[in-house]
C-alpha cells in the first residue's frame, strides 16, 4: 500500500510539473536556450568577414496546440544610444546595411533539447524591419513568419522546447570604406511575442514572456548595458507581461 501511495504521488508530481510548464519565448545566440545558447554576443568589430551572428528563437507551450500551421514572430531591438546605430539599420532601401539581415528555419547543428517545430517542412521570411517606430528612435521591430504546408500541420505539446527560427546578422561594412558605425554600441534584442497559428483562427495562441520567468526571452549584443527605449528601461521591460490585456497584445501587430 505504501509503495502504491508513493507511486501515485510521484505520478501526480510528474503530471503537475508538465501541466505547469511555463509558456513563453526563448532567444539565444548560436544554439537554442535549452542547448546552452549564449545570452551575450561580444564582437571586436574589426572585420567584415566571418560567419553570421545567429539569433536562435524557440518557444514552449503551456497547453497543447493541435494542427499548428505557422508562427508569427515579433522581435524588438533597442540600442544604448539616442538613435539606432547605422550598423543596425538593415534590410530597408537606403539603410547602411540593407543585406545584413537574414532569416532561416534550419535548426542549429547543436539542437538536442529543442525540436524543430515543423519537422523540416517549415519555410518563412522577414515581413518587416521597422526602424524608430513606436519604440523610439533607438529601436527597431522585426516581424517575420514561418509556416508548413496544409498537408503537414503539426501537433505541439507543453514541456518541449520548439525551435522556431534563426535571425542572422552578418558583419558587412563593419570596417573599411564604406563603413557603418555603431557595431560596438550595446544592443538588446527581445523575442517579444510568437503567435502560433492554426487553420481555425479562434484556436491561435499568442505567447510572450520568458519561459524561465526571468531572462530567457532576450539576448544581448556587447553586453546590452544602458539600453533604454519608449518600450521601457532595459531588456525585460521591452516585452509584455503574461497578464497583458488583449489591447496590448493586439498593439504588437500595428
Amino acid at each position: 500500500m505504501k509503495k502504491a501511495t508513493l507511486l501515485c504521488g510521484m505520478l501526480l508530481a510528474l503530471v503537475a510539473t508538465v501541466a505547469s510548464a511555463a509558456p513563453g519565448t526563448n532567444l539565444r545566440w548560436i544554439s537554442c536556450y535549452g542547448d546552452g545558447g549564449a545570452q551575450n554576443r561580444v564582437f571586436a568589430c574589426n572585420t567584415n568577414a566571418g560567419a553570421s551572428n545567429t539569433l536562435v528563437g524557440s518557444i514552449e507551450l503551456g497547453v497543447p496546440i493541435v494542427g499548428a500551421s505557422g508562427h508569427e514572430i515579433v522581435m524588438d531591438f533597442g540600442s544604448a544610444s539616442p538613435t539606432l546605430p547605422a550598423w543596425w539599420q538593415m534590410r530597408n532601401t537606403g539603410t547602411c546595411r540593407p543585406t545584413a539581415l537574414g532569416f532561416n528555419t534550419v535548426p542549429p547543428g547543436t539542437a538536442n533539447i529543442c525540436v524543430d517545430w515543423g519537422q523540416g517542412q517549415a519555410n518563412g521570411g522577414i515581413g518587416a524591419y521597422n526602424i524608430g517606430t513606436n519604440g523610439g528612435p533607438n529601436t527597431a521591430r522585426l516581424v517575420a513568419a514561418t509556416a508548413v504546408p496544409q498537408t503537414a500541420l503539426q501537433d505541439l505539446f507543453p514541456g518541449q522546447e520548439y525551435f522556431i527560427c534563426n535571425v542572422t546578422i552578418n558583419n558587412l561594412k563593419t570596417v573599411g570604406t564604406p563603413v557603418c558605425d555603431g557595431c560596438l554600441v550595446p544592443v538588446c534584442i527581445v523575442f517579444n511575442s510568437n503567435k502560433v497559428t492554426t487553420p481555425i483562427a479562434a484556436n491561435d495562441r499568442i505567447i510572450s514572456g520568458a519561459t524561465n520567468d526571468t531572462d530567457s526571452n532576450f539576448a544581448l549584443w556587447q553586453g546590452g548595458a544602458g539600453v533604454t527605449s519608449l518600450r521601457g528601461q532595459g531588456c525585460p521591460a521591452a516585452t509584455p507581461s503574461r497578464n497583458a490585456t488583449w489591447g496590448t497584445v493586439k498593439s504588437l501587430y500595428r
